[in-house]
């Protein structure tokens, strides 16, 4: 069920991300609220999920899954530009990520 949590938090969190965007700077009331809200109920998530999650790894997952997902929404709602450095480097926040998760079981 935790990461269940960490799943809706990265939700939570993405959507408060993509409201702040349309708020243009708190210029569209709805969407600044929106943000608010949003991020107040992905960070009570995350607060759930750290009952039994390591902080260094639902942290990582956090903030890293939801930087690519931004980044994803960014290129395709948004139609920000595409590169190769952006691609490899969203590739390696992945893989960051795989690998803090790989390192729980080790000790």
């Amino acid at each position: 069920m935790t990461w269940c949590f960490l799943m809706l938090a990265i939700v939570l969190e993405v959507s408060g991300t993509i409201s702040m965007k349309l708020s243009q700077g708190f210029t569209k009331f709805w969407p600044a609220v929106s943000m608010f809200i949003f991020y107040a109920f992905s960070l009570a998530s995350l607060t759930l999920a750290l009952k039994k999650i390591e902080l260094s790894i639902a942290y990582a997952v956090w903030s890293g899954l939801g930087t690519a997902l931004i980044a994803a929404a960014g290129i395709v709602w948004f139609r920000e530009p595409v590169s190769l450095v952006k691609m490899v480097s969203l590739g390696l926040v992945v893989i960051g990520i795989i690998g803090l998760n790989l390192s729980q079981g080790v000790h």
